[in-house]
């Protein structure tokens, strides 16, 4: 029982950990996996850890203390599905530029789509392709992750709404950002320029 304790203590200070790492922590305590194995499945029952997918958990611990700090889901939502940016409604959110309801944080991937019901939020990814995984960069805190520009956030959340963009003019686009209530006028000209510009390649007047 005391060294059940002790592994728990030990993966409560961790922001994720895998079952792997659960296994060296094990060992350090002088438990064979066989009952590493056993106290995984205790803890998860009796709600002590939670599954973010298969071989990759939180504590409920450090998940309580961190859970309204915007960065740590993030930074999961990045360590769920790597490589991914966090983008569309989730990014446009944190640069104040939508105030819609998020029920879901919503990322990019050059992978396939894929969505992850957890006891930490949902994690929706869509899948991109290669040549437009891009226009992303780390912000580095107490936890880092990867988030689109303001520019890309938008471009992605129209691209895929629109599927691609297909038969809209530019006219459209703006209709439709206006529609969906994203306040364009807080995005600075730069970020406009880069998302016009990026949109012309798929629109045509």
């Amino acid at each position: 029982m005391k060294s059940k304790n002790n592994l728990l203590e030990q993966i409560k200070t961790l922001p994720h950990f895998s079952k792997n790492t659960i296994y060296q922590l094990g060992k350090q305590l002088g438990l064979e996996d066989s009952t590493v194995n056993t106290y995984i499945s205790r803890f998860l029952r009796y709600k002590d850890i939670y599954r973010l997918k298969n071989g990759l958990y939180i504590s409920a611990d450090f998940f309580d203390k961190n859970k309204n700090d915007i960065s740590y889901l993030f930074y999961l939502a990045n360590i769920i599905r790597t490589p991914s940016y966090i983008s569309s409604w989730a990014a446009l959110q944190y640069y104040n530029l939508a105030m819609e309801a998020i029920h879901s944080i919503t990322c990019v991937t050059p992978k396939v789509t894929r969505e992850y019901q957890t006891k930490a939020g949902n994690f929706a990814y869509q899948s991109i392709n290669k040549e437009l995984f891009s226009e992303f960069s780390l912000v580095k805190g107490k936890f880092d992750f990867f988030i689109a520009s303001p520019a890309k956030a938008l471009f992605d959340l129209l691209y895929f709404r629109t599927k691609q963009f297909r038969g809209l003019s530019l006219e459209n686009i703006k209709t439709l950002i206006t529609e969906l209530r994203i306040d364009l006028d807080e995005m600075s000209k730069e970020e406009q320029e880069k998302f016009y510009s990026m949109i012309n390649t798929y629109c045509h007047e």
